[in-house]
């Protein structure tokens, strides 16, 4: 069992290490963190970008990387505190993104502006307790390669974005959208799918609630 493994099993361990990273009422590690161990712990690929005005809120018990010829733009927000952040090879992370972890994402996505992909939840269900300190949930987000998602589109928990799928802008995903599909609204809905006999993107029919 590795260091990290047995601080996460041990509670009085893991709040002690917490509070020697993150300072108190904030969400974000303290400046030796983001100095002197995350540049060692997260790999960054070659020839990759990240703005001077992002914030990198990532620690280093969980996983974050970039791939080689990416680009955080600024004024984006990246949180890997409760699961990994994964971002592929030759992909654009638009200006002003919220990435909140745990999300996987493919090669040669382009992410446009203000949008948010958060794979956390708070429950809610006890209306004797605020959210906030009632428990979190995580579903892992996945966009495969390819993808292209609109400006100010929102990428809910759970949700899988399959390989060349377009989500235009102001979206709201809540449900995994397949391959090679266009989906917009909110919810999102496929509105287009390719077809591989064809070699033609056709309309999809909206289907019946």
């Amino acid at each position: 069992m590795s260091i990290v493994e047995k601080i996460k099993s041990r509670p009085e361990l893991k709040k002690f290490a917490l509070k020697l990273m993150i300072p108190s009422n904030e969400h974000r590690p303290r400046l030796w963190v983001r100095w002197f161990v995350n540049p060692f712990v997260h790999k960054k690929g070659k020839d990759s970008i990240i703005r001077n005005r992002t914030r990198m809120d990532v620690f280093p018990y969980n996983k974050f990387t970039i791939g080689i010829q990416s680009v955080i733009e600024d004024f984006a927000t990246v949180n890997n505190g409760v699961g990994d952040v994964i971002i592929g090879n030759q992909t654009i992370v638009g200006i002003g993104n919220v990435i909140i972890g745990p999300v996987r994402i493919g090669n040669e996505v382009m992410l446009a502006q203000n949008i948010v992909i958060s794979a956390l939840n708070h429950g809610y269900e006890d209306v004797l307790i605020s959210p906030r300190r009632q428990k979190e949930s995580c579903k892992q987000v996945t966009i495969e390669d390819d993808v292209w998602v609109g400006a100010n589109s929102v990428i809910t928990a759970g949700v899988t974005l399959g390989k060349h799928c377009i989500i235009g802008a102001g979206s709201i995903v809540t449900k995994d959208i397949p391959p090679f599909s266009v989906a917009v609204g909110n919810p999102a809905r496929v509105i287009k799918q390719y077809n591989a006999i064809s070699g033609i993107w056709e309309r999809v029919a909206p289907k019946d609630n």
